[in-house]
């Protein structure tokens, strides 16, 4: 479906899945290796390349399907690239129908021109582009390594209790110190939320840290956008995110839109949960930042800090959400979020957690900031090649060409 069509390719996110009788009812839609799949309504300039993972997959019915004739004169991976380039862009956004929605169909997508330069130098941009986009999704699969270590360390310890449990056992906690494993109590006590680790406390997340909201300034009034000089925050920002890192804001606002906003510029090391429509979009900023009323924000300084915060909101999720309401789209409020109670370890025990996790997010943000310049490389280059106002060596310097992409994103 269109939400499942990403930057990188087909996000497996929030797949669908059908059973066997519809696939074969649905077979005309069965996916090949070359397709190119396109959303049919609203961004109509998403696009992604099918590979060998989604080849038998069905498109769906927001997507319209491209598949290459059956003459050699196009490589399927060198249109997908071209129907990404801003000047296709704008076509399609140009000639999509619908006076509420762009909406593609199969004719539009049909007339839409495409200039070809010969198979050698399609295959070549491809080969260059490629080593870019193989870069980029090796940052994006280390920081999610990152932070899936991140994470299981924070249920180890603070949500299944491990080092407790091995202690109670008469066992050295695994994989961990003496000095952190003397952290932990070896027993547990009754309270509100269950068995807890002795002598730590349950409070609410008011008590642990403070929660802001945002605004935006009146769209009308120039003054409070021109000039830009302050990162403004809204959810879309975290739609489609690769990284638990924010690191730039699609809009900025002025001196003049900031005095608007009564929560001011948050501090870099703020965590932004979106509030609404959808709830539960999280990052931690590594700017400082001012948001719209769609966040709740954390800043830095409460007794457990925002990256805590962080890994315990994904943890809880289902929890905040349950304590959402709304007629229109659910939304959690500050007053809402406020009083939901928590495990709050000793400050040691935090120490200790945010010694580990926080070098795994300072690697985390500098592959992010990596990633970002290498997609604005990507992007740069992009419309340059495909038009051949920029040219790579010739087929006989074919590996030379690769390596200099790759020099590009190692550089980077």
């Amino acid at each position: 479906m269109p939400t499942n069509i990403g930057t990188q390719g087909i996000s497996l996110e929030n797949i669908a899945r059908v059973g066997q009788q519809d696939v074969e009812r649905l077979l005309q839609h069965k996916l090949d290796v070359g397709d190119i799949v396109f959303s049919r309504r609203g961004d109509v300039t998403k696009n992604a390349l099918i590979g060998e993972v989604e080849s038998g997959w069905l498109c769906g019915t927001g997507c319209l399907k491209v598949r290459m004739g059956t003459e050699k004169v196009a490589n399927a991976k060198f249109i997908s690239y071209y129907l990404r380039s801003p000047e296709i862009k704008d076509w399609l956004i140009r000639y999509a129908v619908g006076a509420t929605m762009p909406n593609l169909n199969t004719g539009i997508l049909a007339a839409v021109p495409v200039m070809l330069p010969s198979l050698q130098t399609q295959h070549l941009v491809t080969e260059f582009l490629g080593a870019l986009d193989n870069r980029i999704a090796l940052l994006r699969e280390t920081n999610k390594t990152l932070e899936s270590i991140a994470q299981a360390i924070f249920k180890s310890w603070f949500v299944d209790f491990d080092p407790v449990r091995a202690k109670m056992e008469g066992l050295q906690p695994e994989g961990m110190d003496e000095e952190t494993a003397a952290l932990f109590p070896d027993s547990f006590e009754e309270a509100e939320l269950g068995l807890i680790p002795r002598g730590w406390q349950i409070k609410t997340v008011d008590d642990v840290v403070d929660t802001h909201g945002g605004a935006t300034p009146n769209t009308k009034n120039r003054d409070f956008w021109e000039p830009e000089e302050f990162n403004w925050a809204t959810p879309k920002d975290l739609s489609g995110a690769m990284s638990p890192i924010l690191l730039d804001t699609e809009r900025r606002i002025s001196a003049a839109g900031l005095a608007k906003i009564s929560s001011g510029l948050l501090p870099s090391g703020t965590l932004l949960m979106s509030s609404r429509a959808p709830i539960g979009y999280l990052a931690v900023c590594r700017i400082p930042v001012a948001v719209n009323q769609g966040y709740i924000a954390m800043p830095p300084g409460g007794l457990l800090p925002p990256l805590f915060m962080y890994f315990w909101c994904k943890t809880n999720m289902g929890t905040i959400k349950g304590h959402a309401n709304g007629s229109t789209f659910m939304e959690i409020s500050k007053k809402a979020f406020r009083p939901i109670p928590l495990i709050s370890p000793p400050a040691p025990v935090v120490v200790a957690f945010m010694r580990v996790a926080e070098t795994l997010f300072d690697q985390i943000s500098a592959n992010t900031a990596q990633t970002k310049v290498l997609i604005c490389a990507r992007d740069t280059l992009l419309p340059r090649l495909i038009s051949g106002r920029l040219r790579l060596p010739s087929e006989s310097c074919h590996a030379e060409s690769v390596d200099a992409a790759n020099d590009i994103a190692l550089r980077y």
